[in-house]
């Protein structure tokens, strides 16, 4: 059995989704930048996809432009806001994507803001009054807080960021990579100036994601070279990319509820039977707390063994995928910043499993089987 378990990472390609990207790939190959029949064909395609992903969100198609992904949209609305409205303050996390840690901490090396960084618990949960209290002190800035956390799956209110950016005047941003595709997003309802998807996280291709700018809000480029995307990205789109975004974001929103309760059923599975098999296991977040964290993402915290250093490339003999803190860093000897931040025990090794609709409790058994076998044979060898 191999079994698949970095979701967070990224997630295989659904088959309805490559189905409506391969007409693209061989017969509608015209530049959507050309005049003729075979570019306005695609152009029209592109403008389908873009209303589609509007609808969704419930906005205006005038808002979403499409990106190569979650990082080039941090980018994009990090950068530009600050330099564009002149915005000397920036408010975030340290819990927060490398996409959006590196992107500020740079522009603050470079003198162009000051950095604060909003207090967060052992859990990993924000603490909103640290948060109130730095917007009071400092109103106008710029606010950067995740939806949910990559590596634990902590979920921070949005809703209520949003309503405290509105009365301290400050533009807000949130990387919601890991949440568009698995929580329905009302953008008529949430103060948002910015938010961000990435289409490989819901079963959509890589390479390809969407900025959403809230209409009031204007920025100027970030890339340029061309009048793509509203002259607001240049360079020809990625439309078999576009079209597989609209398609897979269709599909998670059609089948969300039944998704969430089969995913959230596998989650609750691991926890108990990991709980059960290994003594002196805990958790990384608050993944019990349904409320308040992402039904996708487990984040186990195992008892100190010399396991440690292999304990990845095992399960990877074994035929389980699964990451050790961010995956977006894997292979390094870094460490989680996550973990780090949050002053988790270095003995203990961390592994982040992480579940999508493909996923059956009879892999779940199996990683939890091949994990407490590993336990029981360091424990004999002591």
């Amino acid at each position: 059995m191999r079994v698949y378990l970095d979701n967070a990472a990224t997630t295989a390609l659904d088959p309805e989704v490559l189905e409506a990207m391969i007409p693209y790939m061989r017969d509608h190959f015209g530049n959507p930048s050309s005049i003729h029949t075979h570019g306005r064909e695609v152009r029209s395609s592109i403008e389908k996809a873009r209303k589609n992903v509007a609808a969704l969100l419930n906005t205006s198609p005038s808002g979403i432009f499409f990106t190569s992904g979650g990082t080039e949209a941090d980018n994009t609305a990090l950068r530009c806001t600050i330099e564009g409205f002149g915005i000397g303050h920036a408010i975030t996390s340290p819990l927060e994507h490398h996409a959006v840690l590196h992107t500020l901490e740079d522009l603050w090396k470079k003198g162009k803001i000051e950095l604060s960084f909003v207090r967060v618990d052992r859990n990993g949960y924000v603490d909103m009054e640290h948060l109130r209290e730095l917007l009071a002190n400092s109103p106008g800035s710029l606010v950067s807080l995740m939806h949910a956390n990559n590596e634990t799956g902590n979920l921070t209110d949005i809703g209520q960021v949003g309503e405290w950016c509105r009365e301290y005047n400050a533009i807000f941003h949130s990387d919601t990579v890991q949440t568009v595709g698995h929580y329905r997003h009302d953008l008529q309802r949430l103060n948002l100036n910015f938010m961000v998807g990435a289409a490989h996280k819901f079963h959509g291709p890589k390479g390809v994601g969407f900025l959403y700018v809230n209409t009031e809000t204007k920025i100027a480029p970030f890339i340029h070279g061309g009048s793509q995307e509203r002259n607001m990205r240049g360079g020809t789109e990625n439309v078999y990319g576009i079209i597989g975004l609209s398609k897979a974001l269709e599909i998670a929103y059609r089948d969300m509820d039944a998704h969430q309760r089969h995913i959230q059923a596998l989650k609750d599975r691991m926890i108990s039977r990991l709980r059960e098999e290994i003594e002196g296991i805990s958790f990384n977040g608050d993944p019990t707390d349904r409320a308040n964290s992402l039904y996708t993402v487990l984040n186990v915290s195992l008892p100190p063994s010399d396991l440690g250093d292999m304990l990845l490339f095992n399960l990877d003999i074994n035929k389980i995928s699964a990451s050790g803190g961010s995956a977006c860093s894997s292979g390094s000897d870094i460490g989680s910043h996550v973990l780090r931040a949050l002053g988790t025990d270095p003995e203990r090794p961390s592994v982040r499993f992480s579940f999508c609709k493909f996923n059956t409790p009879a892999e779940v058994d199996y990683a939890v089987d091949v994990l407490a076998r590993m336990y029981r044979e360091e424990k004999a060898r002591v």
